[in-house]
């Protein structure tokens, strides 16, 4: 897995946003297409409104999320919210291009399904993603995939849902599904991940985001979450 270290986090929003909108014209040009996952967070919000300064062949780009709270249509707690904020208004995207995770629905089990099943239908079966954006926290958790949870061990669904966590219960993508994306994008920044980023570049398992492949994975840090990283680790 490789790392790039940068000043801070405008300065990591702007250089994710550069390697999307590369890979976007990339998967365009392969695929005639390029399905892009993305997490929460006010890091990839900045991204997002970066992004829509850059050079994307947006009629290809199909916009899902990697995870999603419980929680009304337009609440403040929503991904969904700030992700057609940061897009919507700053992008030629069309609000059809961005899939929402369908937390509303009555029976959430069966909304799992449904959203796995639109994941079949953007990116193939089983589906396999372009580009995949995680973040980590500061318990080692990503997406909605937090220690503890019954959700780490799903491996026959490609969307499942987690337990309450801060408050809100969840819907994920499972590390079969992110796992299986041509691309994984980290954007990690604030002294609060320091402890564990060094984890997750060395594969620890025993944390969520360590458990996330890394053949294909690129990390983008700044400088206060890169702090308890080796002077030898690469950047």
């Amino acid at each position: 897995m490789k790392i790039d270290i940068l000043g801070d986090s405008d300065a990591v929003a702007k250089r994710a946003a550069g390697l999307i909108a590369e890979a976007a014209r990339a998967g365009a040009a392969a695929r005639g297409r390029f399905v892009l996952a993305v997490s929460g967070g006010h890091t990839p919000w900045l991204m997002l409104r970066a992004l829509a300064g850059e050079e994307v062949p947006w009629g290809a780009v199909q916009v899902v999320q990697v995870d999603e709270r419980v929680a009304p249509d337009g609440d403040p707690d929503r991904n969904l919210t700030h992700l057609r904020e940061s897009l919507l208004s700053h992008a030629p995207l069309r609000p059809e291009q961005i899939h929402a995770m369908p937390v509303e629905a009555a029976d959430l089990d069966t909304a799992s399904e449904a959203y796995a099943a639109t994941l079949r239908e953007l990116a193939g079966s089983p589906p396999a993603l372009d580009l995949v954006h995680l973040g980590l926290g500061p318990d080692g958790h990503t997406a909605s995939l937090v220690p503890g949870d019954p959700a780490l061990d799903v491996r026959d669904a490609d969307v499942t849902l987690a337990g309450p966590y801060q408050g809100r219960r969840r819907m994920t993508l499972t590390y079969p599904t992110i796992g299986r994306a041509r691309s994984i994008l980290w954007m990690i920044t604030g002294a609060d991940k320091a402890v564990m980023l060094p984890r997750l570049m060395a594969g620890d398992g025993a944390i969520p985001a360590g458990r996330v492949p890394q053949d294909q994975a690129i990390v983008i840090a700044d400088r206060a979450a890169a702090r308890g990283l080796s002077p030898s680790s690469p950047d």
